[in-house]
């Protein structure tokens, strides 16, 4: 390249391997065997776990409008706002995604057998 001048590269040594290669070395295929961890959560325990993280994010403007109510003087007017504006995402994030789950229910029902 320059004058000589060859840049000695170790590129194997720089690989990042991950679950999804073939093999290589002594690290196995995720073709061959299940990536999952038999310790995840079950879709129940998700679904129950985000509609109880929606509730808590959808109380936390009254609780703290009754702080601010109640003349306590750690609680501005600024977080109430921003708590609201936090429930009304969250709020629409879960029917957008409501709504995506019906379109999947619904194209899976009718799908011929």
């Amino acid at each position: 390249m320059f004058n000589g001048f060859y840049p000695q590269y170790d590129l194997a040594g720089r690989i990042q391997h991950t679950k999804l290669d073939t093999g290589l070395g002594d690290m196995q295929s995720a073709r061959m065997s299940r990536v999952e961890d038999k310790a995840a959560p079950d879709f129940k325990q998700v679904l129950s776990g985000l509609a109880e993280d929606l509730n808590t994010e959808l109380n936390a403007p009254d609780n703290l409008l009754k702080d601010v109510m109640s003349g306590s003087k750690n609680v501005d007017i600024h977080d109430v706002m921003t708590a609201m504006a936090k429930s009304e995402i969250s709020i629409n994030v879960a029917t957008q995604i409501t709504g995506k789950v019906i379109q999947a229910y619904d194209k899976v029902m009718q799908i011929q057998v």
